[in-house]
């Protein structure tokens, strides 16, 4: 709104009112925009998660210090997805394709979490939504991005792209992925880079879930993994850093890189309540939403392939996972009782049950993540 109003008021020529028209300026002031917000906002809504006695219930798993967190607030991700929202609105341009994605997905995936989050504490299921339930709904949204990407007149590709005087042709072509070649090749491709777009957001939105489960570990590598797209969509939407650096040059991805700073603010806002020891939880209100954003934002900037090194936290944590699932189940039905290839599932309370103190486990967590970001970033020298 603010992005608009002084976009309009510059007319006028009133001194400053320029500002605005500069990513690097809206970037800075959504970074402080979401930061402030949730430093204000966070303290009142953990007050009054606390006076209707929204709690965290725990399941005694012999984790050390496990119990002394029942009770702490949760669905503290109400905090997140408000503070990124109100700077949003303010900074970024409203009328942009990629902006209107991320909003969509930030509300999709904050809806689906709050409604898990409810079902746990008020209808004391600690179930919460049924897992189909959830990746039905995490589906559509996938849906609905793919076809959008795909479709839309408003997200350019290659073809407009080369049209820009002096910039190297970058072809968004996965051609590759389809067996088959002439227009059924074409097709053929598309459908199934929609399906990889469907993927990527099923895995991104559920791999920080999943690493939810420590003071301050999924928002801190969130953070880390934030900062990183934020730069790739800053440096794709500029067609002189795009042409230097040798990728793909994508119109109005800018954008992208300021909605990234405000979730950056949002989560280093929170982390101001998130740490150890934590006065809220983020919930699944929380972590659904970041990891949609991350999943969504990477698909729209083309920078898709990097996430598996990028979210690579992420991508242990779920693969931690389903070893551990599967290989309980293989054992159990070949010798008749189920065996373990983690001492726990996710990998983080691997650890805790060798005795890391929760704090180490965190940090170390946080170094790996920063370890695997500068090496995303390396990469668009290195090849």
């Amino acid at each position: 709104m603010l992005y608009h109003l002084f976009n309009h008021l510059q007319n006028l020529h009133i001194p400053g009112m320029g500002l605005m028209t500069y990513l690097s300026f809206r970037a800075m002031a959504a970074v402080v925009l979401s930061m402030l917000t949730a430093f204000i906002a966070g303290k009142r809504i953990i007050r009054w998660l606390q006076r209707k006695q929204i709690g965290e219930s725990i399941r005694d798993l012999g984790l050390a210090g496990q119990m002394e967190k029942k009770g702490t607030p949760t669905m503290g991700g109400i905090i997140i997805v408000l503070s990124l929202l109100v700077s949003v609105l303010l900074v970024c341009d409203l009328t942009n394709i990629y902006i209107q994605l991320l909003i969509l997905t930030t509300l999709w995936c904050g809806g689906i979490g709050f409604a898990d989050d409810y079902i746990k504490v008020f209808r004391h299921n600690k179930e919460g939504m049924s897992e189909k339930g959830k990746l039905v709904l995490q589906f559509g949204l996938g849906l609905i991005v793919a076809l959008t990407v795909c479709i839309s007149p408003d997200i350019p590709t290659d073809k407009l792209i080369t049209t820009i005087p002096f910039v190297k042709a970058h072809e968004f072509d996965y051609s590759w992925l389809s067996p088959f070649r002439g227009q059924l090749g074409v097709y053929c491709s598309w459908g199934i880079y929609m399906i990889m777009i469907i993927i990527v957001v099923l895995a991104c939105s559920n791999g920080v879930n999943l690493t939810d489960g420590l003071d301050g570990l999924s928002a801190g590598t969130s953070a880390i993994v934030s900062v990183v797209i934020g730069l790739l969509a800053y440096v794709g939407g500029n067609v002189l850093n795009a042409d230097y650096l040798n990728i793909m040059y994508i119109p109005g991805t800018g954008e992208i890189a300021i909605f990234m700073a405000a979730l950056v603010g949002a989560l280093i806002g929170f982390l101001w309540y998130n740490t150890f020891p934590a006065q809220v939880f983020m919930g699944d209100t929380g972590s659904l939403t970041i990891g949609g954003i991350i999943g969504v934002s990477a698909v729209l900037i083309r920078k898709e392939l990097l996430l598996p090194l990028l979210c690579g936290i992420f991508l242990v944590e779920s693969v931690s996972v389903l070893i551990q699932k599967y290989w309980f189940k293989y054992t159990r039905h070949r010798y008749g009782e189920g065996r373990r290839v983690f001492l726990m599932a996710p990998l983080h309370h691997h650890y805790q049950k060798k005795g890391e103190p929760e704090p180490r486990i965190v940090s170390r967590f946080w170094i790996v993540g920063i370890i695997l970001a500068v090496g995303t970033l390396a990469l668009l020298k290195i090849r």
